[in-house]
C-alpha cells in the first residue's frame, strides 16, 4: 500500500467547504496524483491542507466513496479504486474526467450508449407523450433555434431536449436515467457545438424528431434519432481524428456567437 504526500489545495475552499474539498479531491484523484491502490493521506493532514473540520473531511470522504473513487475500511485506510469502479454515470466524475482529456474509448462507449437506449426511449415517447410533455421539449427546440439564430447557450437547451424526449416515455426508469445521462450527452452536444455550423446542420434533424413524436409516429421517430445519433458520432470522430481538445464540460456551457 503506497503513502503519498499531501497534494495541496489548487485554490481556497469556497463557502461550501464540503463541495469544494470534494471537487478539489476528486480532481485530484481522476487526474492520477493519487495513482490506484494509493492510501489518502490522514484525516489530521487533510484537515489543516484544507483548512476544514474533521467532520468535513469525512462527508467529503464519503461522498467520494459513493462517486466510486475511494474505498475506505479497518486497517485498510483510504484507497484509491480502478477506474472500472468510477461511477461513470456521476456528473462530477463525468466533469472531472472531462479536465484531464475523456479518452477516445471513453466517447465512443457513450455513443454506443446513446444508440441503445434513445431509440428505444423515443418510440416509447411518440407512443406515450403527454401535451405538457411535448410543450417542454418544444420550448427545448425554441431555445436552441434562438442560440443558432441569435447566439447563446445552445448545450443547455439541447440537453433540456433529451431529457425532455426520455421523460415523455412515461417510464420511471428512463426518466432516472435521463438525470444520470445528462453529464454523458453534454459532452457529446459541447463536441458537435464546436464544429462549424455544428449546431444549425443538427437543428432541422432535432424539429424531425419532435415533429414524429409529436404525431405520434414511432418508427419515423426512432428513424430521425438514430439520424442525430449518427451524426454527433461523426462529430465525436472528426473531433478525435484531428485530435482537437475535447471540451471540457466543468465549465459553463460554451454559446454560439450571434450572427
Amino acid at each position: 500500500m503506497h503513502k503519498l504526500r499531501l497534494i495541496a489545495p489548487t485554490r481556497a475552499p469556497s463557502k461550501n467547504a464540503h463541495a469544494s474539498m470534494v471537487e478539489l479531491l476528486g480532481c485530484s484523484i481522476v487526474a492520477g496524483q493519487y495513482p490506484v491502490g494509493s492510501s489518502l493521506p490522514p484525516e489530521p493532514a487533510l484537515c489543516e491542507s484544507f483548512g476544514v473540520s474533521r467532520t468535513v473531511v469525512r462527508e467529503s470522504i464519503k461522498s467520494l466513496v459513493a462517486k466510486g473513487l475511494l474505498v475506505t475500511g479497518p486497517k485498510l485506510g483510504t484507497r484509491v479504486l480502478p477506474e472500472d469502479q468510477w461511477n461513470w454515470f456521476d456528473p462530477d466524475v463525468v466533469a472531472w474526467l472531462s479536465q484531464k482529456r475523456l479518452s477516445a474509448d471513453f466517447l465512443r462507449d457513450l455513443q454506443e450508449l446513446r444508440r441503445i437506449v434513445e431509440p428505444a426511449a423515443i418510440r416509447l415517447a411518440a407512443e406515450r407523450a403527454t401535451p405538457e410533455a411535448l410543450k417542454a421539449i418544444e420550448i427545448a427546440y425554441a431555445g436552441m433555434k434562438n442560440a443558432v439564430e441569435n447566439g447563446g447557450d445552445y448545450v443547455s437547451h439541447d440537453l433540456r431536449f433529451h431529457q425532455g424526449l426520455l421523460l415523455a416515455s412515461g417510464n420511471r426508469l428512463l426518466v432516472q436515467m435521463s438525470k444520470a445521462l445528462g453529464a454523458l450527452l453534454r459532452t457529446s452536444f459541447e463536441i458537435s457545438t464546436a464544429k462549424k455550423n455544428g449546431p444549425a446542420q443538427s437543428l432541422f434533424m432535432h424539429r424531425d424528431v419532435l415533429d414524429a413524436v409529436a404525431a405520434h409516429h414511432p418508427d419515423r421517430a426512432e428513424a430521425a434519432i438514430l439520424r442525430l445519433i449518427d451524426g454527433a458520432k461523426q462529430d465525436i470522430e472528426s473531433v478525435l481524428a484531428s485530435r482537437r481538445r475535447i471540451p471540457n464540460i466543468g465549465r459553463p456551457a460554451s454559446h454560439l456567437r450571434a450572427h
